[in-house]
């Protein structure tokens, strides 16, 4: 077994050129964006190599995006022999996480993640919702500061020790924030449409579950690690299930890093624009390697790390 683990990036890490290098350089990425356009109907390349920030920035576009950019630094690895023994990703990152798996076929993935980010658009559309990552307090702090703010604000991503994320009405959430403020913990909102990983997006998930029933998803060829479960996912027998409801419940990160590492796994590279998981885990773990490939710079990096 492989004691690496591959992460793939979520959304709010999207840039204008991510990709490029990676699209010049491997014909496997020249792929990635074949598909992911045949698909969508449109020119995802020219958005996210040219931008601009406006249009990439919509869910029903940085979605697709971001993924593409993750398959990718998956293609790039994959061409330089570097292989996996487990699969994690944040939120939107899973979708990436179920091609390499072969949990999806990348067609069926752009499909798949087309329908999600065309009804989260529309659920973020259609609500005022905002999402804030909370820096410098525990998990539990940030639960009890939210349980006393009027109005809906709640934890949805447990990315590290330090780091939890919030989201739901925006005004609860700007509530919260002055609360936070003064305990002097970090507030930064972030770059996204709405309050994900909420009740806010009940509409998207029901919209999604019934446009993905007719697809087949295999068991995957190397662990694959769940943020609603926090562990390992051995059940799939009901994916559109667990699907929908990964769009309303919180992002158990934390716990997935924990359980993979006691599983073992040592060696965590990111793919995907950015390098936030590669943050998370640095926060979360000791003894370990990471490294993160988003471009020609990074992937020689992180190729002299693995092959040292």
């Amino acid at each position: 077994m492989s004691e690496n683990v591959f992460m793939f990036s979520g959304q709010g890490s999207q840039y204008v050129g991510m990709a490029k290098e990676l699209f010049d350089n491997f014909d496997g990425a020249k792929r990635v964006f074949a598909v992911a356009e045949d698909i969508l109907g449109y020119d995802l390349s020219k958005i996210v190599f040219e931008g601009p920030d406006t249009e990439l920035n919509k869910t029903s576009v940085s979605q697709p995006a971001i993924m593409a950019t993750s398959l990718c630094a998956l293609e790039a690895v994959k061409a330089n022999g570097i292989e996996c023994g487990a699969v994690a990703g944040h939120s939107l990152g899973e979708y990436a996480a179920m091609v390499c798996s072969g949990m999806l076929n990348i067609e069926d993935a752009f499909r798949v993640i087309k329908a999600r980010a065309e009804a989260m658009q529309k659920a973020a559309e259609s609500t005022d919702g905002a999402m804030c990552a909370i820096i410098g307090l525990s998990a539990g702090e940030v639960e009890e500061v939210c349980s006393s703010i009027e109005g809906y604000v709640v934890p949805v991503n447990y990315n590290s020790s330090v780091q939890t994320v919030i989201a739901g009405d925006t005004d609860a959430v700007d509530k919260a924030i002055e609360v936070f403020t003064e305990k002097k913990a970090r507030a930064m909102k972030l770059n996204v449409a709405s309050a994900f990983h909420s009740k806010l997006m009940q509409s998207a998930a029901d919209e999604f579950k019934e446009a993905i029933k007719d697809f087949k998803f295999n068991a995957p060829s190397v662990d694959f690690y769940s943020n609603v479960l926090g562990d390992k996912l051995t059940d799939y027998s009901n994916m559109q299930e667990l699907l929908a409801k990964h769009i309303v419940s919180p992002v158990r990160f934390t716990s997935e890093l924990e359980k993979m590492k006691k599983a073992g796994f040592n060696t965590y590279i990111e793919l995907g624009p950015n390098k936030v998981l590669t943050g998370l885990v640095r926060k979360t773990l000791s003894d370990i390697e990471f490294a993160n490939v988003e471009n020609m710079k990074t992937l020689e990096k992180a190729l002299e790390k693995i092959n040292a």
